[in-house]
């Protein structure tokens, strides 16, 4: 009986760590993967169509479509899609402070 219980204590282990393995695994999210990577040109601020000096991205471009703002209506940054349709986030000084995947695989 207690080699019973020890086999399932370890089967409910074993299957909640795939389980949260696959959850915190997925390679098209990961930063790691190339086209959601800051190394890829696409998503780097030294790209021109994701630097503060493109007019299109700029804090005093009041007719900017990309501006991201905070719950007070401040604006913290802008917002870029790259080729690849990954959508890079940048703060108004040009560092990108964060991503969101394609979603056309």
């Amino acid at each position: 009986m207690k080699n019973c219980a020890v086999w399932i204590v370890l089967l409910c282990v074993a299957a909640s760590g795939a389980a949260y393995a696959q959850q915190s695994m997925n390679w098209n999210d990961s930063p790691n993967n190339f086209q959601n990577s800051l190394n890829n040109f696409d998503n780097s601020p030294n790209n021109f169509r994701n630097s503060p000096s493109n007019f299109d991205n700029s804090p005093n471009n009041f007719g900017a479509t990309n501006g991201v703002y905070d719950n007070q209506g401040n604006r913290i940054g802008y917002e870029v899609r790259a080729p690849s349709g990954v959508t890079n986030i940048y703060d108004n000084q040009g560092n990108r402070i964060g991503y969101s995947p394609s979603r056309q695989r």
